[in-house]
């Protein structure tokens, strides 16, 4: 159990980014025609690879860029209507470099966001596993940022420590309660988890670590196109509890790993229990399904669940115990992140992480991505 440290910054927008600019696109030349009931129509193009995207009740739409394959040039941004990216809250937070490390205090500048989230009540959440490449974390870079979307300053930031972030961890997709008082967040490191925030009380635990359900399965191996997922050394994609959900009246959490197949849930009452042990929480915990390897998960205001199938190009949707094939597409290399605009428009970016160096040497540090909307055909 871990009390968080709070700190307080003003922020404002401050101008268009030259280094990672976008290109909108909205025209019916850029639908695609593939298989399912559903197609993808191109919103943006980004110069670097992204992997969160979220969309305000009022309409806005931000998004991130991890420090993966490249010293990203920008990690947060608000996208504008002509496909210009703004630093957000500003320049300042996203002037972190890895080339700058001793120069950059990491507990107030972007280090390697992983995932951007909108809230009902006015705030972007941004959290940041400070762990450039998935790799060591830079100690003090590990938070969670609450941005006030009303003024666009930092309201609050939850600093991690090595009890809840330690080395090896890389905290990967965040979702609130629907009162905003807890908070939970998937653990894709070494050594899977779920950390749980009581904002009442700046407590954040972790819980089912190392459990099973939020470990990667050692049965199954990712692939795409039909062949394993490998870096030039041999490794392959061995991402732990990654993508998460919450049911729309917020009774169920659920979450797989990438490296998995098994798709789970567990009451949030037991979450939100602090006095349960580890044993008693892990009982709580329930198979709901088989997915295949997934990344993003989205919960529907119709509590359907969107499911990212990772191997097959492809958005699944669950509907209880049926699961169908919403779209097809092989330019959709790699759906990452799901989002659901005012409208019930539901999006998603493609991070492209078979494309990676990492796996293809040939390929740029710097990889093009794409952020779609599903559009019925």
């Amino acid at each position: 159990m871990h009390r968080l440290s709070r700190c307080f910054a003003a922020a404002t927008l401050a101008f268009v980014a030259q280094a990672a600019p976008a290109q909108a696109v909205s025209n019916d030349a850029a639908m695609s025609t593939a298989a399912g009931s559903a197609r993808l129509q191109l919103v943006a193009r980004f110069e670097h690879q992204v992997t969160g995207v979220t969309i305000s009740p009022t309409g806005r739409t931000f998004v991130n860029f991890p420090r993966w394959s490249e010293d990203a040039p920008i990690s947060v941004a608000e996208l504008g209507a002509s496909g210009d990216l703004r630093p957000f809250p500003d320049a300042e937070w996203n002037a972190w470099r890895n080339a700058r490390r001793d120069e950059v205090s990491p507990s107030d500048h972007w280090v390697c966001v992983q995932s951007v989230v909108a809230d009902k009540q006015g705030n972007l959440w941004v959290l940041d596993p400070g762990a450039p490449a998935q790799s060591l974390v830079v100690p003090g870079a590990p938070k969670l940022a609450q941005i006030d979307l009303a003024t666009n300053q930092i309201a609050h930031v939850f600093h991690f420590d090595e009890t809840i972030a330690p080395q090896g961890s890389y905290l990967n997709d965040v979702r609130l309660s629907p009162d905003g008082r807890f908070i939970y967040i998937t653990d894709s490191g070494a050594r899977g988890a779920i950390v749980v925030i009581d904002r009442t009380t700046g407590v954040a635990r972790r819980v089912l670590d190392g459990d099973p359900s939020t470990q990667a399965d050692k049965t199954v191996t990712v692939k795409v196109d039909g062949k394993p997922l490998r870096q030039t050394d041999g490794r392959g994609v061995n991402f732990s509890s990654d993508g998460i959900a919450l049911t729309p009246d917020g009774r169920y959490l659920d979450w797989q790993a990438v490296k998995g197949k098994t798709l789970y849930r567990i009451p949030t009452d037991a979450l939100q229990n602090a006095q349960l042990s580890a044993q008693q929480v892990s009982s709580r915990v329930e198979v709901v399904g088989i997915n295949g390897p997934a990344d993003g998960l989205l919960f529907d205001a119709r509590g359907r669940l969107y499911v990212s199938s990772v191997e097959h190009h492809a958005v699944r949707v669950r509907d209880g115990d049926r699961l169908t094939t919403l779209l097809r597409d092989p330019q959709l290399r790699w759906p990452d992140t799901f989002t659901q605009g005012p409208d019930g428009t539901v999006y998603v970016t493609d991070s492209r992480i078979p494309d990676m160096s990492w796996f293809n040497p040939n390929n740029p540090i710097a990889l093009p991505t794409s952020l779609y909307a599903i559009r019925p055909k």
